[in-house]
């Protein structure tokens, strides 16, 4: 495990290269505020440096809310988004931390869709993202890395990427979402009753309870 002045980059941080682009994304991105102690914390849980753009994300913020909140990615935690990075891999993805992880959650979204860095698990193209999505109940590709995926939060059409995955006056709901906690749907998304949407019953649960639900219906059904 490499201390904190190891990981904390001066000369080469990732954090402009990650605000700049913030500053001219299309989508609205929310920086949510962090503790020094938390940032702290968490870097040294994901051994990551801030030279890297995941790095910088956990020192510098508490996590990201893209698109009203639509899309989580995960920081170092605090008041608005307990959960940090590595925090909410602990006991999914590795059991203790400085473990290399089979893959590696780093944001999600309102519907119960997550985002995960490739360790291995996935296939050969370790470090690309996959995003599980709950209404095909597997794993899909997106072939790109993790600063590729900043920039399709920050830049996409994201009512393209979702088609028929956002019901009418989304935004409002979503906005008070806590993101924490996503949607479940009855009928669920993957059956062929939750096709359409807008006339699914939404029920708010915690993130965690949609993610065990998840991966047990793809581990038992698929």
């Amino acid at each position: 495990m490499r201390i904190l002045q190891e990981l904390v980059n001066t000369e080469e941080p990732g954090w402009p290269i990650v605000k700049e682009w913030i500053d001219m994304a299309k989508n609205k991105v929310e920086i949510l505020p962090c503790e020094r102690w938390r940032a702290e914390k968490a870097l040294i849980n994901t051994q990551v440096t801030t030279r890297s753009l995941m790095g910088a994300i956990i020192h510098e913020t508490g996590g990201l809310l893209i698109d009203n909140g639509w899309i989580r990615i995960l920081g170092s935690g605090g008041d608005r988004m307990k959960r940090s990075l590595p925090d909410w891999n602990k006991g999914k993805t590795f059991s203790e931390f400085g473990e290399p992880a089979p893959y590696l959650l780093v944001a999600d979204d309102a519907i119960g869709g997550f985002y995960a860095i490739n360790g291995g698990f996935f296939g050969q193209d370790a470090g690309n993202l996959y995003y599980y999505a709950p209404d095909m109940l597997k794993w899909t590709p997106m072939e790109i890395d993790y600063s590729q995926f900043l920039l399709f939060c920050f830049e996409t059409d994201m009512n393209d990427f979702y088609t028929g995955l956002r019901w009418k006056n989304w935004q409002k709901d979503v906005e008070g979402l806590h993101p924490d906690y996503a949607y479940s749907f009855s009928p669920f998304l993957w059956t062929k009753g939750g096709v359409d949407i807008d006339n699914a019953h939404k029920k708010v649960v915690p993130v965690e309870e949609a993610y065990n639900a998840n991966m047990d219906a793809m581990s038992t059904l698929v």
